[in-house]
């Protein structure tokens, strides 16, 4: 039977009060841990070398853990100097070449700007970059996913982001919860069908197979009238949103997504949250 899967972005500071060294050393902790994902954060640029990434890429596979990466944050889908937006591309190119070594399935893209340019005219430069990189990179296993993001100026709406998925059949969205919560200033997923409305939207702005097993992030995320201002821990009362209505919807509607926590150095233990409320109602359903 197909399972959701949960697991960290990046190391939380769990892992090296425990004596983990370094990403090497993250799938073998994560699965005696219990958890069974992993994504790789290289927000700042691909650092490590090719070595250090075929380890981490066979320890994951050892291990049981499923990888994506995270690719670096200087990339611009939008930008209007064309220079530096054509240089996104090979920037994705590098990521791919990384997430083969390191057996990830899938990379996930920061949607672009709209701050100082037209929120029209931002989708039209991102989908042209997003079209290169197709031509660029070919045909691909691995999938490349579109974020939705948590700051007003920035593109990454879910429709936005539908819409760059439709460049074509390689892009896939990536859903951040809190990013999405932060947007609309809080409030906006308090129920289970507030999640599904999600789900469903997807299922039927790209098909119900990437619906099904979508690749997804969550933390709680405090705001301004500007959106996303900084990542908290599960420990918040305050902005929210709360995991447990999600794992309701995707328990309720058999989904299999991959949940990836990008709290605040609590990610392996708000992971680990997630994953055994899963469990628990999963056990009541059977």
């Amino acid at each position: 039977m197909d399972r959701a899967k949960f697991g960290p972005g990046g190391n939380g500071e769990l892992f090296y009060a425990q004596g983990g060294k370094g990403s090497v050393d993250a799938p073998a902790w994560l699965a005696g841990y219990g958890l069974d994902a992993y994504e790789f954060e290289a927000g700042k640029g691909i650092m490590a070398g090719e070595e250090t990434l075929r380890k981490i890429g066979e320890q994951a596979r050892e291990h049981g853990i499923l990888m994506s990466l995270h690719t670096p944050y200087f990339i611009s889908l939008s930008g209007v100097d064309t220079e530096k937006r054509l240089k996104s591309i090979d920037y994705i190119k590098k990521s791919l070449w990384a997430a083969e070594l390191l057996s990830a399935d899938t990379i996930v893209i920061h949607s672009g700007s709209a701050a100082k340019i037209s929120r029209e005219e931002a989708m039209r430069l991102s989908c042209d970059t997003l079209q290169k990189v197709i031509e660029a990179v070919g045909d691909t296993h691995i999938k490349l996913g579109i974020e939705t993001m948590g700051k007003i100026n920035q593109l990454g709406t879910l429709d936005e982001v539908i819409e760059q998925c439709r460049v074509d059949s390689h892009y896939v969205p990536v859903v951040d919860f809190g990013h999405m919560n932060a947007r609309e200033r809080g409030g906006y997923f308090n129920t289970v069908d507030d999640y599904r409305r999600v789900f469903d939207k997807i299922a039927l702005g790209c098909s119900d197979e990437v619906a099904k097993n979508l690749h997804c992030h969550f933390s709680k995320i405090e705001f301004t009238d500007a959106g996303e201002k900084r990542h908290l821990t599960f420990a918040d009362s305050i902005y929210g949103p709360d995991f447990e209505p999600l794992i309701e919807a995707i328990v309720k509607e058999g989904l299999t997504p991959r949940i990836i926590c990008e709290s605040d150095g609590t990610m392996p233990e708000d992971a680990k949250a997630m994953k055994n409320y899963y469990e628990r109602l999963l056990d009541v359903k059977d």
